[in-house]
């Protein structure tokens, strides 16, 4: 008996004393317990730019019809709750976002990270307004905290994260205010967009205010902003401005189109949408962005009605026009594209066909084609201005002009050309051939099963507000 005390003793002193010391011994010492401003920035700006240049291409081109598939094609015939190659960028927005806010809480908390601020803030307002854009509403105010704040966040309405405190146009705001008030030395790193200029960042953080108040300029007279910052001139105006940055020709940094298997690849073909568009503008841009089809006699190209029914017709792909060969064979000359001078040109020249700010409409859509050729590394024709594409060509209107040439330029971004088409009803998109959505375009992307899973109360309000998560349900800006 004493001795079996005895050990008893033994063991519960062995035990202190390993206990005592139990978090430090197995703490890694050489491991990082915070990540730095520099590299979580690095990260976040290459994560969302790479992801959603993918999701864009391969799923908001669908939407867009600047592409159609030949086969899987659940998600072009609007099945938009059965992404294949693409169709969820959910988890990309939550993803960065959450990132993001780590990085605006360590630029408050510690002086040192304060030049972060500002970007920080202009990040969250862009990548907000992309999930929103596309979704409706979502959880934003209470969101992005983790263990800090609520895991369950409430959804919040469109109209108030736009418009609201801590919201988009609120953040863009704060986030040029830091950066005019930031005086210390040390520099903004991890920059893969413009370097450090945070100089920079504010003509990124106009050009946005510009697009966002566009957007939402059916709901709310937005004039006075717009004319106070096209007098002041600090947005975008020339590609080397522009808020992008490069992708290679070789693994993991190139296109990540680039890299699907071949047989994914083959299965994009150029839609029946574009085709039309090209040829009635005779744009030689389609020579970039699409393949003759291989059973063409005189290097011809041929679109595809989206959305056919795979299991009842199989297409070949020779009889039709591929994805052209620089997202595959040449990625280097790509870019992941957050904001460009085009795109402000052709928002500023929307706003001046509107009446919303004083200046020569034509002036700056010329302006505004120009600069998505030469983003495009393709000549601009001396007669493309004068014919088919001109402003005010025969039988077209302005604005038909103007939307559709950015739909053009915007083909690496594809949910942009789908946005922009349910804002103004441009350029005209097809019913798709075999549709699973009523023969309706969708007006928002659905909320996927994991948002019901995680966070089933608060959906069950969004839920509700979109007649069951339907498709077509139109957000705040487009009611």
């Amino acid at each position: 008996m004493k001795k079996f005390i005895y050990i008893i003793a033994i063991l519960a002193i062995v035990f202190a004393s390993c206990t005592k010391d139990f978090e430090e011994i197995n703490t890694n010492q050489n491991s990082p317990v915070s990540v730095q401003p520099s590299l979580l920035l690095r990260q976040v700006i290459y994560d969302y730019g790479e992801q959603m240049s993918y999701e864009g291409f391969a799923a908001g081109n669908l939407l867009s019809q600047h592409y159609a598939l030949l086969d899987f094609n659940l998600f072009d015939r609007h099945d938009l709750k059965s992404p294949q190659l693409g169709g969820n960028p959910w988890p990309i927005f939550f993803t960065n976002l959450r990132d993001n806010e780590i990085i605006l809480k360590k630029s408050r908390e510690t002086p040192a990270f304060a030049v972060y601020e500002g970007p920080s803030l202009i990040l969250k307002a862009y990548m907000a307004a992309a999930l929103t854009d596309i979704f409706g509403d979502v959880p934003y105010f209470e969101a992005f905290n983790g263990v800090d704040g609520t895991v369950t966040p409430k959804y919040d309405l469109q109209e108030d994260i736009y418009q609201n405190e801590k919201g988009i146009l609120d953040n863009l705001d704060k986030g040029i205010a830091a950066i005019k008030a930031y005086t210390a030395a040390i520099p903004l790193e991890g920059d893969i967009l413009f370097n450090g200029d945070l100089n920079a960042w504010v003509r990124f953080a106009n050009s946005l205010k510009i697009k966002y108040l566009m957007r939402i300029s059916n709901k709310v007279n937005v004039s006075n902003q717009l004319q106070t910052i096209f007098t002041a001139g600090n947005y975008i105006k020339n590609n080397s401005e522009n808020a992008t940055f490069d992708f290679t020709n070789t693994a993991p940094n190139n296109f990540r189109f680039a890299q699907l298997r071949d047989g994914d690849f083959t299965n994009f073909v150029m839609s029946e949408t574009a085709e039309e568009i090209f040829a009635d503008l005779d744009d030689n841009r389609v020579t970039t962005f699409y393949q003759p089809f291989k059973n063409s006699n005189s290097n011809e190209f041929n679109g595809l009605i989206n959305g056919i029914n795979a299991s009842t017709t199989t297409p070949s792909p020779n009889d039709y026009s591929l994805v052209g060969k620089i997202f595959r064979e040449d990625t280097s000359s790509l870019d992941a594209n957050f904001m460009t001078a085009w795109e402000t040109s052709f928002l500023l020249a929307e706003a001046a066909q509107k009446g919303l700010i004083t200046t020569n409409v034509e002036t700056l859509y010329n302006n505004a084609v120009t600069l998505a050729f030469e983003y495009w590394n393709t000549n601009l024709p001396a007669t493309y201005l004068a014919g088919s594409a001109n402003l005010n060509a025969v039988g077209k209107t302005p604005l038909e002009q103007i939307i559709t040439q950015k739909w053009i330029a915007n083909t690496i971004n594809g949910y942009e050309g789908w946005i922009e088409f349910r804002r103004t009803g441009f350029p005209a998109l097809k019913n798709v051939a075999a549709s699973l959505n009523n023969g309706l375009i969708p007006v928002r992307m659905p909320y996927p099963a994991d948002a019901a899973a995680l966070n089933a109360e608060n959906y069950k309000v969004a839920e509700t507000a979109t007649n069951g998560n339907s498709l077509d349900v139109k957000v705040w800006w487009n009611e």
